[in-house]
C-alpha cells in the first residue's frame, strides 16, 4: 500500500477542469440471454431494463465529478432528442455546459448496447448499434465554438481533451485552444483517438494514448516498456510534448518526459469485466492530479489505481476519492511507509472513518518486545479495521523514570519493530509523558490497553469518551512484562559471568623450577 499516494489523493482539492471533445450517449438494454431465436441464428435477449449513461467526452466530464472537481464541458451536440438528454444529464450531475453548443447538421453521437446475462451470471455485451457523423465541424460551428471557449481558457486549471473522432476535435481548434491554453499557464492533457495525425496535438502538456494507439502513431509495435519508452521519446520530440503516459494495460503506465527520463509504473493484477471507460478514467484521473501539481509518476500511479478500478465494473461508472482510498489502504503494506507523522497520521484516520472504518489506538514505550505486547496487539488489531500503536519517543521514556537505562532501544528502533508487525497499520511517536495530545488530534473510536486496568486508569479515556468514543482494557500476559524481562536478562548476565569465573579462573602464570 502507497500511504504516500494516500496523501496525494486527500490534497487534491478542487480545481477547474474544462473537457473539450465529443459527446456521446451510451444506451445500455440489459436481460437473460435465453436462447438462440427460432427466426434466426442469433441470440434471444429478454429485456428487463434501460439505462442511459454519458459517453465520449461527456463521460470524462462526469468521471471529473466523481474525482470532486469543477468542470466545465465544451461540445457539440445535435438539436434532438439525444442532445437534450446528454445536456440534461451532465447539468444534474453538476457540469456546466455553457460551452456545449449545437449544430443542426450533425446528429448526437449515440452508442446503443445489448447486454446479455446467461443463467442469471455476469453481463456480457452481445450487440453494440451506433449512430454518428464523424465528419469534421464547418468552419462556422468551430468559430462559434472557440468564441465560446477561449474566454474561459486562464479560469481553468487544466484542459483535457478526449478525440473520439467525431469531429470536434479539429486541428484548427485544437490548435487555438492549445496555444490560448500555453499562454495562459494551463495544462493541456489529450486522449488521442488512433488513426489520427498526433500532429495536431503538438504543443499539448500531455498525451494519453494506449498500446494500440501509440503503435499506430509511431509506426512500430509496442510490446514491451522498452518500445513504449523509445514511442515517448519519440513523441515527446515530435509533438513538442512535456510528458507522455502509454498506458499497457495489465502491465501499468510507461511515463516519459521530454528529457528522455522514463519510468514504468506497474499496476497490480485484477479481475477484468469490462475495459468500457478505462481510458476516460485514466485521463480524468491525469487530469485532476496535473490541475492540482501532483509529480507526473504519481498522477500514473494514480491513473493506475483509477483505471484498475473501472475495468472491475460492468460498463462505464466513476470512480471516486474514497473508492480510490479504500484500494490503496486494502492493498499491501511496506513497512518503511507505515511510520508517519502527526499531521499526516491525522489525514489517514480521517480517510479510513469517512470509509466506516473503525479506528483503534494504544500506546507505550514498547523498549524490549515480548510475548505480552504481541499477544495484546494482536487483540487490539482484532478490535477494529484500523490499529495504531503510539510510541514514547525516548525522552518521553526518560520523563517516565523507567530506569537511568531506558530506552534500552531508540525511538526509531522501536518504531521500525512494531511497524515491521502485519496486524498494526500505523506507527506514531510522541514526545509529551502522556497520550493525551495525540489522542484528541486523532480522535480514535477505540483506546486500548495491555492490562488489568480499569477504565479510569487508562490515560486518556476521558477524552475518548467525551466525542463518543470507547475505552477498553484487553488484559495481560500472565508472568512477563517488559520489567521481568530485563530483570531475567540482567539476572543471566550476571550469573553468566559468575559461572565463567569459576570455569576460567584468572591467575598469575606460574615460573618454572630452576
Amino acid at each position: 500500500m502507497s500511504y504516500h499516494l494516500i496523501n496525494t489523493i486527500q490534497k487534491l482539492g478542487h480545481p477547474k477542469i474544462m473537457v473539450l471533445g465529443d459527446l456521446i450517449l451510451d444506451r445500455y438494454t440489459w436481460g437473460n440471454a435465453e436462447r438462440i431465436s427460432q427466426e434466426a441464428p442469433v441470440i434471444l435477449l429478454r429485456e428487463d431494463t434501460q439505462e442511459v449513461r454519458l459517453g465520449g467526452a461527456a463521460n470524462v466530464a462526469n468521471m471529473l465529478i466523481g474525482l470532486e472537481a469543477e468542470v466545465t464541458m465544451a461540445g457539440v451536440t445535435g438539436i434532438d432528442l439525444d442532445g437534450g438528454v446528454v445536456k440534461e444529464a451532465l447539468e444534474e450531475c453538476g457540469v456546466n455546459c455553457s460551452a456545449v453548443i449545437t449544430d443542426p447538421s450533425r446528429p448526437t453521437t449515440v452508442k446503443q448496447r445489448f447486454m446479455g446475462r446467461a443463467q442469471q451470471r455476469h453481463p456480457h455485451q452481445i450487440l453494440r448499434v451506433d449512430r454518428e457523423v464523424n465528419t469534421p465541424l464547418d468552419q462556422a460551428t468551430s468559430e462559434t465554438l472557440l468564441n465560446t471557449i477561449l474566454p474561459l481558457i486562464p479560469e481553468q486549471h487544466a484542459i483535457l481533451v478526449s478525440d473520439y473522432a467525431k469531429g470536434v476535435c479539429t486541428p484548427n481548434v485544437l490548435a487555438t485552444i492549445i496555444k490560448a491554453a500555453r499562454i495562459a499557464n494551463v495544462p493541456v492533457i489529450v486522449d488521442p483517438c488512433p488513426g489520427q495525425d498526433y500532429l495536431m496535438y503538438s504543443g499539448a502538456t500531455a498525451i494519453t494514448p494506449n498500446r494500440l494507439e501509440t503503435s499506430r502513431a509511431v509506426g512500430f509495435d509496442v510490446k514491451n516498456k522498452e518500445d513504449a519508452f523509445r514511442a515517448g521519446r519519440q513523441l515527446c520530440l515530435d509533438l513538442c510534448l512535456d510528458f507522455v503516459f502509454v498506458t499497457l494495460d495489465s502491465d501499468g503506465i510507461a511515463l516519459t518526459l521530454a528529457d528522455g527520463a522514463s519510468e514504468l509504473l506497474p499496476t497490480r493484477k485484477r479481475e477484468v469485466y469490462d475495459i468500457t471507460g478505462a481510458g476516460d478514467m485514466v485521463l480524468a484521473t491525469i487530469g485532476v492530479g496535473c490541475a492540482a501539481g501532483i509529480a507526473p509518476d504519481d498522477l500514473a500511479r494514480l491513473a493506475n489505481v483509477a483505471g484498475g478500478l473501472e475495468v472491475e465494473q460492468i460498463g462505464v461508472v466513476t470512480i471516486s476519492r474514497e473508492e480510490m482510498l479504500a484500494d490503496l489502504l486494502m492493498g499491501s503494506r511496506v513497512t518503511s511507509e507505515k511510520v508517519l507523522p502527526l499531521e499526516e497520521l491525522q489525514r489517514h484516520v480521517v480517510a479510513r472513518q469517512k470509509l466506516g472504518q473503525k479506528v483503534v489506538l494504544t500506546n507505550g514505550c514498547f523498549d524490549v518486545m515480548h510475548i505480552g505486547h504481541v499477544s495484546y496487539l494482536e487483540q487490539a488489531a482484532a478490535e477494529g479495521d484500523c490499529l495504531i500503536v503510539a510510541v514514547n519517543s525516548d525522552d518521553s521514556v526518560r520523563s517516565l523514570n523507567k530506569g537511568p537505562d531506558r530506552p534500552i532501544f531508540g525511538q526509531d528502533h522501536r518504531a521500525s519493530m512494531l511497524a515491521a508487525l502485519e496486524g498494526i497499520d500505523y506507527v506514531v511517536v510522541f514526545d509529551e509523558s502522556t497520550p493525551c495530545e495525540l489522542i484528541s488530534v486523532l480522535k480514535p473510536d477505540l483506546l486500548v490497553k495491555g492490562g488489568t486496568y480499569q477504565k479510569e486508569e487508562i490515560v486518556g479515556w476521558e477524552i475518548v469518551e467525551s466525542y463518543g468514543g470507547e475505552v477498553k482494557a484487553l488484559g495481560i500476559t500472565p508472568g512477563i512484562s517488559t520489567t521481568q524481562v530485563l530483570g531475567m536478562i540482567r539476572s543471566s548476565q550476571v550469573s553468566e559471568n559468575l559461572s565463567t569465573t569459576k570455569k576460567f579462573p584468572i591467575e598469575p602464570p606460574k615460573r618454572k623450577a630452576g
